[in-house]
């Protein structure tokens, strides 16, 4: 098993009280298993998925029975190894505290949280919501740019005694607007990103090359700034592209449904295979633009085929057959982790099936 989540705010204590006072959760999507435990205990590298999974028929709706609001789901909490999840069958509901059985006329006494400074230290304790370490280099690395940003993005334009390729160290120019930004992330653009819906290139594949940092900006009558290579995991040359360094990404996700219906396709599968299974990347067409965020969960559907009716009636001068057109067949689910404008990165958590491009990817129902 593998990790659950909470928090360590005043709003965390509130979301805690109202799992344990508020009725079941109505929602057949967040149905309990017929045999899930009493409890669980916590431990190193549990996952909240997986714990959920113990639990719930589908374990990303557990923000439904721990009656957490979407202000909350933004700002989530942290559990650790030593706690117990419990089952409050009677309510319908997890708790971090044990369920009181009796003559059903009084209440389980309210869970109260002192409010804790959040460290470092602390979140390195914390169980995670999901398996880090399959999407950390797509956390921070450049692997998707955007149309409008390839456009746009400073150029290497020349380097220190016009050396071929570049190393930690070695003073680079570059050309373009830095909107006042200092540090940067090189890439190298790669193949273009279609929609396969409409057959727009939506975004470019890019290659991590590595950072590079501000020495001196352009002074007046000079076209380059001045950078210095800080870090390289292959070689930088002249005509890779910049872009800013993003902020630490967060990797407390807490899971949702997205606000709005969506209905994407699976436009690449990382590392250059045909099929995805469990704990791969993928991209989809959609995102913040089309009402996707970090945490989202989608299911993912194979397209129902077509085929021949064998009792149907043949066409014209006796050729061809009538078909019938097979239901879409749901067979996995997919975690969106990192949103841009119109695509998004999906970690795959749990299928049936290997996942193709062209799978449609849609909001739970």
């Amino acid at each position: 098993m593998k990790n659950f989540s909470t928090v360590v705010t005043r709003a965390a204590a509130a979301a805690l009280v109202a799992c344990v006072v508020a009725g079941p959760v109505q929602a057949a999507e967040c149905a309990f298993k017929p045999n899930a435990p009493d409890q669980h205990r916590v431990v190193k590298g549990d996952t909240l998925w997986d714990i959920s999974g113990a639990f719930l028929q589908h374990p990303w709706c557990w923000p439904q029975v721990w009656g957490m609001n979407r202000d909350e789901i933004r700002n989530p909490h942290w559990i650790y190894p030593g706690q117990i999840v419990y089952f409050d069958r009677a309510r319908g509901r997890l708790s971090l505290s044990k369920p009181v059985s009796g003559d059903g006329r009084g209440e389980p006494p309210l869970l109260r949280l002192s409010p804790q400074v959040r460290s470092s230290g602390l979140e390195n304790d914390a169980v995670q919501s999901i398996p880090s370490g399959v999407i950390e280099p797509y956390l921070t690395q450049p692997l998707v740019i955007e149309q409008d940003q390839l456009a746009s993005a400073p150029r290497i334009a020349a380097s220190e005694e016009n050396h071929v390729y570049l190393g930690v160290g070695d003073r680079v120019y570059v050309r373009g607007d830095l909107q006042g930004a200092s540090s940067f992330q090189v890439f190298r653009p790669g193949g273009p990103l279609v929609d396969p819906q409409t057959g727009a290139v939506l975004a470019h594949e890019a290659s991590y090359v590595g950072t590079v940092t501000l020495t001196k900006a352009a002074a007046p009558g000079v076209d380059v700034h001045t950078f210095t290579v800080s870090s390289s995991v292959r070689e930088m040359g002249v005509g890779d592209r910049l872009v800013p360094s993003p902020p630490p990404a967060v990797r407390n996700y807490v899971p949702h449904a997205p606000l709005q219906a969506i209905d994407a396709r699976v436009m690449s599968i990382y590392s250059g295979v045909t099929y995805a299974g469990q704990s791969q990347v993928v991209t989809v067409n959609r995102g913040a633009l089309d009402g996707l965020d970090v945490g989202s969960v989608l299911q993912l559907y194979h397209f129902g085929k077509t085929v021949p009716d064998p009792e149907g009636r043949r066409g014209f001068l006796g050729f061809g057959r009538s078909t019938i057109k097979l239901p879409d067949e749901q067979y996995g689910t997919l975690f969106i982790f990192r949103v841009f404008g119109r695509v998004s990165y999906g970690l795959i958590m749990q299928v049936t099936a290997p996942v193709e491009v062209g799978d449609v990817a849609k909001s739970p129902e």
